[in-house]
């Protein structure tokens, strides 16, 4: 089976049934299909060879989706890309994936007009949106319109190149530790494991039609699409949380019966909307996941949101999403815990010697099931680090009652949860140290009760220099996409370190804490 066998069967159940709602426009699963498959035909058009990938920097729902689906029909991978970019971030994505073929949104066309000259793979770049506006590329990229791709007909489309389950179907990127984001891999298999777990653990249905307000880029987000795909269900799309109000609206005017959110965007509907004033007579669950929702917040949540049931997810995008869910029935009796694997995955907790510990014991979250991932993209080393015989190890600590219940203690690294983002430190930490007047720098996550954890940035400046946070937040941004920039910027005249030299971010956190 194949991902691409979602969209096919669901076409063929129910042809006229909308299956997208963005705004006031709305689209069927033959609409889907059809586009999907006419962008496979002009890929093919244009000359693509199966294995290449196919890279989107899409904000747009429909375009996204039929991208998504097309890149697969023709034999590609799809690398979906963070629309919160840099042209630097871009360039380095594009580069390490060796992408051969970009969809960019007109709104993104500058970060793409900026990368092409930096990246040699693109070979064509497909635009949405945009007609003659003195587009140069720079390079032998070929530039063309979105619509003349997805408007190809269908009988120009040759026999799709033979696919198997065990073939690539997607990198997804994600932060980490040591700097530069790096690429999972992920099978059909991968993905087609973890979607059947998730939709038997929800009982999914083709009734069932949820509010997407995360990005589809995102493994949470990817994860919301392919599992309502699967059933036939509705995505109701409003990726913008702005004006959480006008979300609630929608979600009461198109019947949602779920939402799915990290504890930022529940946050956000619990202290910044009239969630109170609202009814959802249709709404019968919540999930969470993407960072760990403190107890309280879960009890507001199940407070405001009576009789509906709450799902406290988590997992990797190395586990193409979902690794463990806490029971709605024990969300009461069992605060804190992300509960027990997924059906399909087996966790255990280990020591660094790969022992199981005992109950109630710390040790690290070892992960194995059809749904993780290949490896790292071109990155060997790192894969056989978190890829070796007992599992994937996932750098979480935790400990597990005598139920078998997990509880999360902490995190092997240092990697920051703000929002629906991941982030690694080291990356913002060397654009910092980049700046004459900086001697030294510490990045950490404080907790903040909206974003889970904001970024602050720990400064010593340089003998003699001076420096502003107004300044260094400004070369960030020349840098950095937004979401990476500094929250809050605090100057020391020493960071707390080991006895090798190594800054203790506990110990500097508490510092924070005590400002």
């Amino acid at each position: 089976m194949l991902l691409t066998d979602y969209l096919k069967a669901a076409a063929e159940q129910w042809s006229e049934k909308t299956v997208l709602i963005h705004g006031n426009k709305d689209f069927t699963y033959s609409d889907l299909d059809k586009a999907a498959m006419g962008v496979a035909a002009g890929l093919q058009k244009i000359g693509v060879e199966p294995g290449f990938r196919g890279a989107l920097l899409i904000d747009d729902p429909y375009e996204y989706i039929v991208s998504y689906f097309g890149i697969l029909l023709a034999g590609g991978i799809v690398v979906g890309l963070n629309t919160q970019t840099s042209d630097a971030s871009l360039a380095y994505v594009l580069n390490d994936c060796q992408a051969s073929v970009l969809f960019s949104a007109d709104k993104f066309i500058g970060h793409a007009q900026a990368s092409m000259p930096l990246v040699s793979s693109v070979q064509k770049l497909i635009v949405s949106g945009i007609a003659d506006k003195g587009v140069h590329l720079g390079n032998s990229c070929q530039m063309h319109s979105f619509n003349d791709i997805c408007g190809c007909p269908q009988p120009a489309l040759h026999a799709l190149p033979y696919r198997s389950s065990c073939d690539f179907a997607q990198i997804i990127y994600t932060s980490g530790t040591t700097g530069k984001p790096k690429g999972v891999v992920l099978r059909h298999a991968n993905l087609i494991a973890n979607t059947s777990s998730i939709v038997s653990y929800l009982d999914l249905q083709s009734s069932d039609r949820v509010m997407a307000v995360l990005p589809f880029f995102y493994s949470y987000g990817n994860s919301i699409m392919l599992t309502h795909l699967a059933v036939g269900g509705s995505l109701v799309v409003n990726q913008s949380f702005l004006y959480p109000n006008v979300i609630l609206q929608q979600m009461l005017d198109h019947e949602v019966t779920g939402f799915s959110g990290v504890p930022s965007t529940f946050a956000l509907l619990l202290n910044r909307s009239a969630v109170a004033s609202f009814s959802f007579p249709k709404l019968r669950y919540l999930t969470q996941a993407g960072a760990a929702m403190s107890p309280e917040l879960t009890r507001r949540l199940k407070s405001t949101f009576q009789g509906v049931k709450i799902f406290i997810m988590y997992g990797q995008t190395e586990a193409s999403a979902r690794l463990s869910y806490l029971h709605p029935d024990e969300v009461e009796r069992k605060p804190g815990s992300i509960g027990k694997g997924i059906p399909g995955v087996e966790l255990t907790l280990r020591d660094r010697m790969g022992m199981p510990v005992q109950k109630g014991e710390v040790g690290e979250i070892v992960a194995r099931g059809e749904n993780i991932m290949a490896g790292y993209w071109q990155r060997p080393v790192e894969t056989r680090e978190v890829l070796r015989s007992e599992g994937l190890w996932t750098g979480d600590l935790a400990r597990c009652d005598e139920e078998g219940f997990l509880y999360i203690v902490s995190r092997k690294n240092d990697l920051i949860k703000s929002g629906s983002h991941r982030i690694g430190p080291k990356e913002i930490e060397d654009v910092l140290t980049e700046h004459t007047a900086v001697y030294e720098v510490a990045v950490i996550g404080i907790p903040d009760e909206i974003l889970d954890e904001r970024i602050c940035a720990c400064i010593i400046l340089r003998p003699g220099c001076e420096c502003s946070e107004k300044e260094l937040k400004a070369h960030c941004k020349k840098y950095l996409p937004r979401y990476k920039i500094p929250h809050s910027i605090i100057f020391f005249r020493d960071l707390p370190k080991t006895t090798s030299g190594k800054v203790q971010k506990s110990d500097l956190r508490l510092m924070v804490s005590t400002l």
